[in-house]
């Protein structure tokens, strides 16, 4: 299973409500995610799958007020409290799109994405999950496995599709891959354990070699 990132970079709407004590908080709002529409990565999410992701993400981490998120992409599936900057509160959905709305933490990583926000930086967001990727007819589609731990926060918008749906951007974490061991968690898979595993299923070919080569510099950058 390979970690999928999506950017939908429609710029969110800023809200700004009052809770009970009268302490007001910043959200943003707008599409979390799309389905039924091929992307530039020329992947497409069903809207079943969609449906039933989404439904078991509301459950396990909106419900509970576990759907934190992260500025830009962490080649990682769960979430690193330090660098969280928002808590999804909601997922509507519309026809083939969801919105989401998202209230902007107290922390130091949420003040750095308020000081973005309240400059005019149009801030997009960006699932994260794992799953697998079947592709025919040079169309791929991502499969009936995928799981979604968080939507984040990217500060680099691009723009809007021809119909409006928002715009997806390269994945750049595609690389890393993951397995889930006993006790049902994704762990992620050492380079030099995926070289094995290929080299004993008779795999390891020169293409991916290099794939596997370029997923070790992006980890020792950082990336």
């Amino acid at each position: 299973m390979k970690l999928i990132t999506e950017e939908l970079n429609e710029p969110m709407s800023l809200l700004t409500e009052a809770d009970e004590t009268g302490k007001k908080h910043l959200y943003i709002q707008g599409p979390f995610a799309v389905s039924e529409v091929r992307n530039k990565n020329g992947r497409i999410y069903k809207q079943s799958l969609l449906e039933k992701v989404i439904n078991k993400f509301n459950n396990d981490y909106i419900k509970p007020a576990r759907a934190l998120g992260e500025m830009n992409h962490p080649a990682r599936l769960s979430i690193d409290y330090e660098r969280a900057t928002h808590l999804i509160t909601e997922m509507v959905q519309d026809r083939n799109v969801w919105i989401g709305k998202a209230r902007v933490l107290k922390t130091p990583m949420g003040a750095v994405l308020e000081g973005l926000l309240e400059s005019g930086v149009n801030v997009g967001v960006s699932t994260r999950g794992a799953g697998t990727i079947i592709e025919s007819g040079g169309i791929k589609t991502v499969g009936d496995d995928f799981l979604m731990t968080a939507v984040d926060c990217v500060s680099d918008p691009s723009g809007t599709l021809a119909d409006g749906s928002g715009c997806f951007v390269q994945g750049i974490m595609e690389g890393v891959e993951f397995f889930m061991n006993d006790a049902g968690n994704f762990v992620q898979q050492n380079i030099v354990e995926l070289a094995k595993i290929d080299y004993n299923k008779k795999k390891l070919t020169s293409e991916r070699k290099v794939e596997l080569f370029k997923q070790f510099l992006n980890e020792i950058r950082g990336i």
